[in-house]
């Protein structure tokens, strides 16, 4: 066992707050407020400290985090973080019960400190050089770590020198025109499962008819497309896998692999290891891309490193700098960075080590060689496979780059839609319109950081060229009216400056005047229709300013495009490398301002029936953040068509619920084949699962709508007769919020830990990891945990839903409403929300589960969501807690069977 620290240790969970003594005393419970006085006054060994300062009541709560440790000690490397889950790291026992974790905690850090005293320790290099910088920083973990590290012989590199620089290479020619038959991609599908495997028929039906993407496309904007529908079971990873590779081998060409989850990201990284075993190969011909915003800028840790962070944003740079140095990829968003690490520091900071502006000045940054980004483009140009998100692929498709894709396979198919709405959409807010300013004016007043105006990234450039020049001023000076800092304190004070905040102001008005009132988490919106006098004459003035912005902006893209076509003995390699970045930023601003010009047009005017415009106040917990106009195409998937598909040459769109309630035409509809010349290719494969004997779905017939008392029993009586594992699904924020505040604490001191989203401060990617470690644990959370989350086995079987999950009443939905069938349409929504989330349950064979839903309100003609041989009931609380307790055999389920059977009989 490692041996323990001498240093005092403080452990709280909803069950109960306990502090180890350092001088090995033992654990004894205590109250918070002495809790929170002992860790005041001497600084204690903790585990997430943001997490143990709410459950405290003290959010100033510091001391010596494990996290941070573990994230020092053991950079890039994946961990729960749980005492258990660090347990199983360092091979420390695993506690039994919560009191003993604080003991643990000391052991944990003992194990972490004699980490680094081995002799293979990988991540030794660095380490003394960043703790010394920690140690300036008041890091409390230094001065320990400073005792078990000795100082190297000779000083250590510096992080950027041992970054891998990438290479320029030729460009890689076109793909050839090879044919993939049905019989070879079978064959390629039974050398990745191996010999050992049981065939499965729809997995072999599936791969054989994805291979006919692949086939030569017959004619220009008319790609061969494969809509096929597999169910959970069938292995459509490996089926869709196995035609791509061989096609990728054969043509010399790209495939891409697009996703809509992280997680599934991640599961096709994994999967990796089947198609190529070696991992420097694989590394080179399978790529996981994201976009820019995802990946760490090197230029901007720099910064951050040499001063322009402070306090405990500035740990957290040397905790990233420690993690850039070991990375794959440099992936700071679902990449090996863990996601509980920026949430350790409350956020500070971790968002301005990215480039989420597009200030990038690409060949003019000493770190272009080395950066992350440029590394991840080029190997995807290189790649057999790219691994990428469909808002990605639509961006790169969209905007014309020279590596958008020509094979694609979308997975997760069935949210292309919702992927091409947003992509596709136009927002003129202040948010957006101040971000705009920024990349063009650069840091004004008191701004400080490394933000850079697009007149100081062309400085040199345009020092050579007197019309760019010239250009490039007029840019700048018509950028200022654009909205400034303070714009939203301005506009509440009815004091707006510049025609664009002028604009925001009305917008503002109005919706305050015409909005219906919604609950405080959520914004208030109108229907862009009638505008009154001052709202017209307002969008002509905002009108006026951003074409008198557009204008210079054009000639500028013009001088610099005129710029690489002469060539001048200047434009050296590094100058002609900004040049480039710099049309292409130009032209992504140049196209968003010509969208907002289009949609103030339309101000006054008549509508365009295929679009919805409406006007919104944006607010988060009453709170005003934004103000805006927006659009969105009525059908989205027309300009996805038209951008994406029609442009490739072959793609599959696949998923467990790709038809939904409506058949192949929806299908079709909403994934754009129905917007293409050529048919597309249809193909399904039910589920393996044998859905009668593994699973149930109960419809609770007597519990109030609008008790949240109620409800919160209800929760917390389902989730004790699951004994745990229990994923509870919310249609809003403030009734999940509600619920756990009322069953947290009951269910802790039974043993089961209770997790939430928007509760507990823990990114949602790690809440699903330590769900997914406790088969004790459940997870509350809202849309983002209905789709996408994978946690097979005995980890989840109950989902418990807590109302019918209809859609909100927006200006979008209505007019889409409208135009899709009325009440059919809004069906068709709740049928497929319900078949996600019913697909949480069972993902492979063996798992057994129940599905609840706390609706008597539940309608009949909805339960076709469910698969056909599944049993559906509606019965009372009680007897449904029975059911559960039967079915799934958690602890404690006989005393909940006695008690629903007691309750049922008195009835």
């Amino acid at each position: 066992m490692a041996a323990l620290l001498p240093l005092p240790a403080l452990h709280a969970t909803h069950a109960g707050i306990w502090l180890a003594d350092g001088a090995g005393a033992g654990v004894r419970g205590v109250a918070r407020g002495e809790a929170i006085r002992q860790a005041a006054e001497t600084p204690h060994i903790l585990l997430n400290a943001p997490l143990v300062g709410q459950r405290l009541g003290y959010p100033d709560l510091s001391g010596l985090d494990l996290l941070e440790l573990f994230a020092f000690v053991f950079p890039a490397r994946f961990v729960v973080p749980t005492v258990s889950g660090l347990c199983r790291a360092l091979g420390i026992q695993v506690p039994t019960e919560d009191g003993a974790a604080a003991g643990t905690l000391r052991a944990i850090a003992g194990g972490l400190m004699a980490a680094m005293g081995a002799e293979d320790w990988p991540e030794r290099e660095g380490a003394w050089t960043s703790n010394a910088s920690l140690h300036r920083l008041g890091w409390g973990w230094a001065p320990l770590v400073a005792a078990r590290l000795a100082q190297p012989e000779r000083s250590e590199r510096m992080l950027f020198s041992r970054l891998p620089q990438w290479d320029e290479a030729a460009e890689r020619p076109p793909a050839r025109t090879v044919t993939v038959s049905a019989g070879d991609a079978i064959e390629r599908l039974a050398t990745l499962t191996g010999g050992g495997a049981e065939a499965r028929i729809g997995q072999q039906a599936m791969a054989g008819e994805v291979a006919a993407m692949f086939a030569p496309r017959s004619a220009a904007g008319a790609p061969n497309v494969v809509l096929a529908e597999a169910g959970t079971g069938i292995g459509k990873t490996l089926a869709y896998l196995a035609p791509a590779s061989l096609w990728a081998e054969r043509a010399g060409g790209t495939v891409w692999v697009s996703t809509f989850t992280k997680a599934l990201q991640r599961q096709l990284d994994a999967e990796g290891a089947r198609l190529i075993a070696d991992p420097e190969e694989r590394k080179r011909r399978i790529v996981v891309r994201k976009g820019r915003e995802n990946y760490l800028c090197l230029l901007n840790l720099e910064d951050a490193l040499q001063g322009a962070f402070t306090g405990r944003a500035a740990v957290l740079a040397q905790l990233v700098g420690r993690w850039a140095a070991y990375s794959k990829d440099g992936d700071m968003v679902g990449g090996d960075l863990p996601g509980w690490l920026p949430s350790l520091f409350r956020k500070a900071g971790a968002t301005a080590l990215t480039d989420r502006r597009g200030e990038c000045v690409y060949a003019g940054c000493p770190h272009y060689r080395r950066c992350f980004i440029e590394r991840a483009e080029r190997a995807g140009r290189e790649a057999d496979l790219v691994i990428a998100n469909h808002a990605l692929v639509m961006v790169n498709a969209a905007r014309g780059r020279p590596d958008a894709p020509t094979r694609i396979v979308f997975d997760e198919g069935h949210h292309l839609f919702d992927a091409a709405d947003s992509t596709f959409s136009v927002v003129l807010g202040g948010q957006e319109a101040i971000e705009m300013r920024r990349w063009l004016v650069g840091p004004e007043g008191r701004s400080r950081g490394r933000r850079r105006g697009l007149a100081a990234r062309l400085m040199d450039v345009c020092s050579y060229d007197e019309e760019g020049a010239t250009a490039l001023d007029s840019a700048v000076e018509a950028a200022r009216a654009l909205p400034s800092d303070g714009w939203l304190q301005r506009l509440g004070e009815s004091a707006p400056f510049g025609p664009i905040e002028a604009l925001l102001a009305e917008v503002r008005g109005t919706v305050y005047a015409r909005a219906k009132a919604q609950e405080a988490g959520y914004g208030l919106e109108t229907e862009l229709a009638e505008p009154d006098g001052a709202l017209v004459g307002a969008a002509a003035g905002a009108l006026e300013a951003l074409e008198a912005l557009g204008q210079p902006l054009a000639a500028l893209t013009r001088r610099l495009e005129a710029v690489i076509e002469d060539a001048p003995d200047w434009l050296d390699s590094s100058a002609r490398a900004r040049v480039e970045g710099a049309i292409t930023g130009l032209a992504w601003r140049r196209e968003t301002i010509g969208a907002w010009v289009r949609l103030l047009a339309r101000i006054g005017g008549a509508a365009d029936g295929d679009f919805v415009d409406w006007l919104a106040i944006e607010r988060v917990e009453g709170r005003e953040y934004d103000v805006a106009i927006h659009r969105r195409w009525l059908d989205p998937t027309r300009p996805l068509a038209a951008a994406v598909l029609s442009p490739a040459h072959g793609v599959l769109v696949t998923s467990a619920t790709l038809r939904g309630s409506g058949g192949w035409a929806q299908a079709e509809a909403r994934t754009g084949a129905l917007h293409l010349p050529r048919a597309a290719t249809r193909f399904e494969a039910t589920s393996p699962f044998d859905y009668g004997r593994m699973a149930e779905v109960l419809v609770v017939n007597d519990l109030p709508r609008g008790d949240l008392a109620a409800l919160a029993g209800a929760y917390a009586r389902l989730i004790e007769a699951a004994g745990g594992g229990t994923l509870g699904l919310f249609t809003a924020i403030q009734r999940l919020r509600g619920v756990h505040a009322r069953i947290a604490d009951r269910l802790a001191r039974a043993g089961l830990p209770l997790l939430a989203q928007h509760v507990d401060p823990i990114d949602t990617g790690t809440l699903v990891d330590i769900f997914r470690d406790d088969p004790r644990a459940s997870l509350l959370g809202t849309d983002a945990l209905r789709d996408g989350v994978d946690v097979p086995g005995e980890s989840l079987r109950l989902v418990v839903m807590e109302r019918v999950p209809w859609p909100r009443p927006t200006v979008l939905h209505a007019a889409r409403r409208l135009a899709g069938g009325g009440s059919a349409y809004d069906d068709s929504i709740v049928r497929a929300r319900l078949a996600q989330g019913f697909g949480r349950l069972i993902r492979r064979q063996g798992d057994r589960g129940m599905f609840v839903i706390l609706s008597a309100a539940m309608p009949s003609r909805l339960l076709s969501a469910f698969p056909e041989d599944v049993m559906v009931s509606r019965v009372p609380l009680d007897v449904a807690i029975a059911r559960v307790a039967r079915r799934l055999g958690g602890e404690g389920g006989a005393q909940a069977v006695a008690q629903a059977d007691e309750a049922i009989n008195v009835e």
